[in-house]
């Protein structure tokens, strides 16, 4: 069913923005005016539109006395445009005179308009005699002809506003019909890209938007049509006060019986540690039950310049980019939605979180990507990779290794390789998206990974980081990182900057159901600078009061903080609450419940009843798909209860945090956190073991600095006690991590005399040899 052109020397395109071509030459279609009386005529191609009817098309009741003798000058124009050659006077070949009107008479392959009503017109007469096939390969080209609304981008009154508005009806009605022969035949992805077009340009047109849905159930992409249906759903009621129709319900109900139809069982993933084994919950794809309309407010550039570097790993190519701004600005939110549809393209997401504190255990962002990258591969697969430097890495929990620390300088470029190994065997099976976020509290050797992994990025990879470009300011590190990244050729940065106004008040509606008075949005803005965070924690407080009005939002005992606010909600709550929430501050932003309670005194029941007013007020929620650990709503809550906690009761609550730890855990990063930050209440001897094992710990994963400072701090504790075994047993393993460092070039000089001098003690002689 293809259309053949002839007279192709002329063409003339009016379904999407109006343009003219003469010998493959894009002509200017003259004033607006002129234009658009061009494209009116173009709309009824074949069809005479009297004088009468033209004038008022084009000036509505604003009608000038000469409107006829313009409206002749613009015929006159128009025809030496479309026929140069045409001499004077004569009547034109296209434009042509009928009584006491014009029409545009088009041969066939000349205008998009007559090709698209061809292509319906036998498209229809196929699927009335079952010719399914044949009708879906003329309704598909005949939509595909469409570029945006008919005459887009061209001005037009009411009067005239018929015309285009029936003619993009056309194009609906042929992409519905279109839809149902796709489903029908199982081929949904030929029409989902103008089922697309069809749904901006109509975004309440109930048919179309029931069709896109049913298309996308079809084409195994059933998380994105329920999202378009909450998309529409919220529209109708904020718009016109409307539930959606019988054809939109349908829709959405097939979607949720497909979902439930059994599929084929999934290969059985390798079952979760319990979650008190490590202060985090294994990464997932994020959740896309929300769609960025519903919650993405003021970032759809941000979000187009980070989905083009996905789109390029889902190619086959590579991507790289940093997202930064302000705490609470929205940087991880913006890069889950961007998962999120990575996710369903079929892309493997994989994140690394970095935690603010001297507790996290070194190279944490990448334990959790690598563990998370291994837990994709088979059995056999994973065992294969254990055996090398991963395996120090991502092994199993709990594993301190056993051999020399750092027994050569190439274990870390070994390390590194290994990771760009791992990244590009599972890359060349499905795209891989890589995320390490909150990288400004990442150790120095995570960021040296993370530059590494980034400029030798395998085949089908994305990598995104997101830091905070202020507080904390970035470290030496950091910005030693960020300099070598930003010479890579793809390198992109995003920075999120402040919402403003119009946006804030469209975040306040999100959030509270309310429209706030102008008044009202003016008062937040100015006192949340912006943030998105502090927006919506700020609106959901002052909506607690009632109607969102210019006084309420100026009341001088607002909180001007997010601190303030965390310490308003604090103030209602019970003693033993606020102490079970501190605890849980210092645990970190994800606190597994057993561990939590074993810290806090009470049996788990006891702290689940003390947790709900905490989820009331949003202090604390669940973490999705792990019912054993909590998490706080946001690092900026978690922060703001640490730094309301008085520091005596933190050094109590330190040590029973350390406790739990160590009757729980094998975790001697986190604990030997946990007893350095306890001070003189912990037991000295005990602090310093716990740190020299975490410092051997950190230095079998090649994170040298971790481990230094880890072995640094256990030598002063012991020496501070003379505990002269243990402080030799630190400097010993110093001088090792040190000369690694330094590449067996030399050791801390000092450190050093101080590790020759314990050792030249009765008994010691071998131990100075092994320490010089």
């Amino acid at each position: 069913m293809r259309m053949v052109a002839s007279g192709a020397a002329l063409r003339l395109q009016l379904l999407g923005p109006l343009r003219v071509w003469r010998d493959g030459v894009e002509l200017d279609a003259g004033p607006p005016q002129q234009a658009y009386l061009l494209a009116v005529l173009l709309a009824g191609a074949g069809k005479p539109v009297s004088m009468s009817e033209l004038v008022d098309l084009i000036w509505d009741e604003d009608v000038p006395a000469s409107a006829v003798n313009i409206l002749q000058k613009y015929v006159g124009a128009l025809r030496r445009l479309l026929e140069p050659e045409l001499p004077a006077r004569q009547p034109g070949s296209y434009l042509q005179r009928r009584g006491n009107g014009y029409l545009f008479a088009a041969r066939p392959g000349m205008l998009d308009v007559v090709t698209f009503r061809t292509l319906v017109q036998a498209a229809g007469t196929a699927a009335a005699e079952q010719q399914s096939d044949v009708a879906l390969d003329g309704y598909v080209q005949a939509v595909g002809l469409w570029r945006g609304s008919a005459g887009d981008g061209l001005a037009h009154g009411l009067t005239a506003m018929a015309v285009f508005t029936a003619l993009n009806g056309e194009f609906f009605d042929a992409c519905v019909a279109a839809a149902e022969l796709a489903v029908s035949l199982g081929q949904p992805e030929r029409v989902l890209p103008s089922l697309h077009l069809a749904a901006r340009m109509a975004p309440l047109h109930e048919r179309v938007q029931a069709s896109l849905i049913a298309a996308l159930a079809a084409a195994g992409r059933p998380a994105e049509a329920l999202s378009v249906f909450r998309t529409v759903r919220a529209q109708l009621a904020e718009e016109l006060g409307i539930d959606p129709g019988s054809a939109l319900v349908s829709a959405s109900r097939r979607v949720l019986e497909q979902a439930r139809a059994p599929a084929p069982a999934p290969a059985p993933a390798p079952a979760p540690a319990p979650a008190e084994e490590t202060p985090y919950e294994r990464p997932s794809a994020p959740s896309s039950g929300t769609s960025s309309a519903d919650c993405l407010v003021g970032r759809t550039a941000e979000l187009a310049v980070l989905w083009q570097a996905v789109e390029s790993a889902l190619a086959g190519g590579t991507g790289f980019v940093l997202v930064e701004g302000d705490p609470g600005v929205g940087k991880t939110r913006l890069i889950e939605e961007a998962g999120a549809e990575a996710h369903r393209r079929g892309a493997l997401v994989v994140w690394g979180r970095c935690l603010e504190g001297d507790g996290t255990p070194s190279m944490w962002p990448w334990v959790q990507a690598v563990g998370a990258v291994l837990g994709g591969l088979p059995a056999a697969a994973r065992r294969e990779w254990h055996v090398g430097e991963l395996g120090r890495l991502a092994g199993p929990r709990g594993h301190v290794p056993t051999t020399p620390v750092l027994p050569d300088s190439g274990n870390q470029f070994r390390l590194f390789e290994q990771t760009v190994a791992l990244v590009g065997q599972v890359s060349a099976g499905r795209p891989v998206m890589v995320v390490v976020d909150d990288l400004q509290w990442a150790d120095a050797s995570s960021l040296d990974l993370f530059s590494h992994l980034a400029a030798h990025l395998p085949s089908g990879t994305t990598v995104i980081g997101a830091l905070r470009d202020r507080a904390p300011a970035p470290g030496s590190e950091l910005e030693r990182m960020l300099a070598a990244v930003s010479r890579l050729p793809l390198h992109r940065r995003i920075r999120l900057g402040p919402l403003n106004p119009a946006e804030v008040a469209v975040l306040v509606r999100q959030e509270t159901g309310q429209d706030p008075s102008p008044g009202a949005t003016r008062n937040i803005h100015t006192r949340t600078a912006g943030n998105p965070f502090f927006v919506r924690e700020l609106s959901r407080l002052l909506a607690d009061g009632g109607v969102l009005t210019e006084a309420v939002t100026a009341r001088t005992a607002v909180p001007a903080t997010v601190r303030d606010i965390v310490r308003d909600r604090m103030a209602g709550l019970d003693s033993d609450v606020v102490r079970l929430l501190q605890i849980a501050a210092l645990i970190g932003r994800h606190v597994d419940l057993a561990l939590l309670a074993r810290a806090a005194g009470p049996d788990v029941q006891t702290c689940l009843d003390r947790l709900e007013p905490l989820q009331e007020l949003g202090l604390l929620e669940p973490s999705p798909g792990n019912p054993y650990v909590v998490r706080f709503a946001h690092d900026l809550v978690r922060e703001s209860v640490v730094g309301a906690t008085p520091p005596p009761r933190a050094i109590r609550l330190h040590l029973l945090v350390a406790d739990a730890l160590e009757h729980a855990t094998a975790d001697d990063e986190r604990l030997a956190h946990h007893l350095w930050a306890a001070g003189p209440l912990a037991d000295p001897a005990r602090t310093a073991a716990a740190l020299i094992r975490a410092g051997r710990c950190a230095a079998g994963k090649s994170a040298c600095e971790a481990a230094a400072r880890q072995l640094q701090s256990a030598a002063q504790v012991a020496r501070t006690v003379g505990l002269a075994e243990l402080e030799l047993s630190a400097l010993s393993l110093f001088n090792a991590v040190d000369g690694m460092r330094a590449g067996y070039v030399g050791s801390a000089l000092e450190l050093l005399e101080r590790a020759e001098h314990l050792a030249h003690g009765p008994g010691r002689e071998r131990e100075a040899t092994d320490c010089c």
